[in-house]
């Protein structure tokens, strides 16, 4: 705990932020920086008040709020642990699920509902720029990190794209990379939603708990639509961050 000791000493009488707030993110940025790991366990709440020199009302404060963001988990009669199923994407960065899991030290997974060959539906053609009834491959499945369901996902590719539907095994950026067709760019849509009966059901939530929807079209670099995807993560489980810039 030097090194979460360490982070926390930006705590500061003189900032304009109340130090629950210091706290907060301090912790955050403990988490994001990986000096606390998933199911990590926090010091006692009296202890983190004493080394901090802080009141045990400003520790509990802080803590309260970060386990309403899901990022803590409290455990009666244990204490203040980790979330290990909150998992942290970078909107702005296109990359496969399974290279998402990997680079947080998670085993990503899946189960398939669906992988099948047809022609395009009307929406479809629209989406991956073909005509009604043309060749794709479809992948419907629930992935995972380690052993909890993240996300119901609905791809969809034009059939010129891949060698067959057995070349998708784990990874279908990784069957297009093969095949000379990963996506370079994307365009994706996020939206809010409540989780059906069956999305909840899929992903062993409950019904009309909070989910986020996410549509993407990826792009080659001559400008095709290589993939259609539609996911459905679960709201507790999730956030997507985006860094901004003003130049």
């Amino acid at each position: 705990m030097v090194t979460l000791t360490n982070i926390m000493k930006v705590l500061s009488d003189t900032s304009s932020l109340p130090l629950y707030h210091q706290l907060q993110r301090a912790l955050r940025e403990a988490i994001a920086q990986r000096v606390l790991l998933p199911d990590d366990a926090l010091p006692p709440e009296r202890k983190l008040a004493s080394d901090l020199n802080v009141s045990r009302l400003t520790v509990r404060k802080a803590l309260d709020g970060l386990v309403a963001e899901g990022l803590l988990v409290r455990r009666p009669g244990s204490g203040n642990f980790i979330n290990h199923t909150r998992i942290e994407q970078n909107f702005s960065k296109l990359s496969s699920f399974s290279e998402d899991m990997r680079a947080r030290g998670r085993q990503p997974g899946s189960t398939w509902l669906d992988r099948s060959a047809g022609g395009a539906t009307s929406e479809e053609a629209a989406r991956l720029r073909l005509s009604p009834g043309d060749p794709v491959y479809r992948f419907h499945r629930i992935r995972y990190a380690d052993d909890t369901p993240m996300c119901v996902e609905y791809a969809t590719v034009p059939g010129d794209c891949l060698p067959s539907l057995e070349a998708v095994d784990k990874s279908m950026y990784e069957a297009l990379n093969r095949s000379g067709n990963r996506p370079v760019r994307a365009l994706q849509r996020l939206s809010a939603l409540l989780l059906s009966a069956e999305q909840a059901r899929l992903l062993e939530a409950r019904e009309a708990d909070a989910g986020l929807a996410v549509e993407r079209l990826g792009f080659l670099s001559d400008g095709r639509v290589v993939e259609f995807c539609r996911s459905y993560f679960r709201g507790d489980a999730y956030d997507f961050v985006a860094e901004l810039s003003s130049v």
